[in-house]
């Protein structure tokens, strides 16, 4: 696999296709427009054409790249918008994190994002992002109505350690960064990867516990279990 050079800011890398080019150019415009009285041009680029570098690397997203590197630009102004004082929403935001971030934080960021509704915001990462979302956790967390295909593996960074109110490992071990002043909480759950549906089965079902517990521990209500989605 070949490595590809990060560009500066402002810079789209020339190692990806014409289309790509112009896609994060686009891109670029969008987050320019929603960040504009937040930031400045030179800000919104360097955090889309390093988050477009996170993912160059990885022959299983390069269609995706363009979309994938807004969507994570996008989180990390939104986090670096909050540490900053620039954004204060008020809301509570968790950040869930383990090796990959293709199975348990994926899980959990799914039934967060469904139980909290807009009471909360949620967030992932990994120490060592995988290539893809585990396909026996897709297909655990469709059964019950919550779609985590759209998700990927990432890495955290900085600013989104900075913006969390509450950080949940689940197996990143010593890899997991402690920052002072956050509430920390350590998962401990099996590793999906590798696992026959009807364990991931049980995990999912774990992970949707806690997640209620720590909804009422924040004071956000939650749908009944076995509520119809919303």
């Amino acid at each position: 696999m070949t490595d590809h050079p990060a560009a500066l800011p402002g810079q789209v890398n020339a190692n990806l296709t014409v289309d790509q080019q112009l896609a994060l150019k686009t891109a670029a415009a969008r987050l320019q427009d929603e960040f504009a009285d937040i930031f400045g041009v030179e800000t919104i680029e360097k955090f889309l054409h390093s988050s477009s570098d996170q993912f160059a690397a990885r022959a299983t997203v390069l269609n995706f790249l363009p979309l994938l590197a807004e969507r994570f630009a996008r989180q990390r102004l939104q986090a670096l918008a909050k540490v900053e004082g620039k954004a204060l929403t008020g809301k509570p935001t968790v950040l869930f994190l383990c090796t990959h971030n293709a199975g348990r934080s994926q899980m959990a960021l799914g039934h967060f994002t469904r139980l909290a509704g807009d009471a909360a915001l949620a967030w992932s990462g990994g120490s060592e992002p995988g290539e893809q979302i585990n396909p026996v956790a897709i297909e655990a967390m469709s059964e019950i109505g919550i779609d985590i295909a759209r998700e990927f593996p990432k890495p955290w960074t900085e600013e989104i350690l900075r913006a969390a109110d509450v950080i949940v490992t689940m197996g990143c071990g010593d890899a997991c960064p402690i920052y002072p002043g956050r509430r920390y909480e350590n998962w401990d759950l099996p590793d999906p990867d590798g696992q026959a549906l009807p364990v991931v089965r049980e995990i999912r079902d774990q992970i949707e516990t806690r997640v209620r517990t720590l909804l009422a521990e924040l004071d956000i209500p939650a749908p009944l279990k076995g509520a119809p989605l919303q």
